[in-house]
């Protein structure tokens, strides 16, 4: 199998990678959503949140796909596209099961865990 990351720069990327989202955080975590598609192995975005600080969200891999390093090739792009835009910082609210997915990518916990749609996350944060 050859995973390649790419931008969502078309509609029917964009498609697939709702459809992914809907499967990971409606059907396994019951987290609401307004749109659907067909499938893809792996998305996130990247929005900026402030002055030169960049939000990751909506990081989801396929459950068949997991512990293949696609998470990680996910976030080194949107962390590649954040300094491409000059970004300074990149924050993210991380499930606390994923947590250490986030440390070992050199992020670091913010305060204290908090509830968002029913599941524990934390702020973390990483400078770029």
């Amino acid at each position: 199998m050859s995973i390649v990351v790419v931008p969502a720069a078309t509609e029917a990327l964009r498609a697939k990678a709702f459809a992914l989202r809907h499967a990971v955080f409606v059907e396994e975590q019951a987290v609401p959503v307004a749109l659907d598609g067909t499938s893809c192995v792996g998305t996130g975005r990247l929005v900026r949140h402030g002055e030169g600080v960049g939000r990751v969200g909506r990081m989801a891999v396929d459950r068949a796909h997991r512990r293949q390093g696609i998470g990680d090739r996910v976030l080194e792009a949107l962390e590649a596209r954040a300094r491409a835009e000059g970004l300074r910082e990149i924050e993210l609210h991380a499930q606390c099961y994923v947590e250490a997915f986030y440390l070992g990518h050199g992020y670091a916990r913010r305060g204290e865990e908090f509830e968002e749609a029913g599941i524990a996350h934390v702020v973390m944060r990483k400078a770029l």
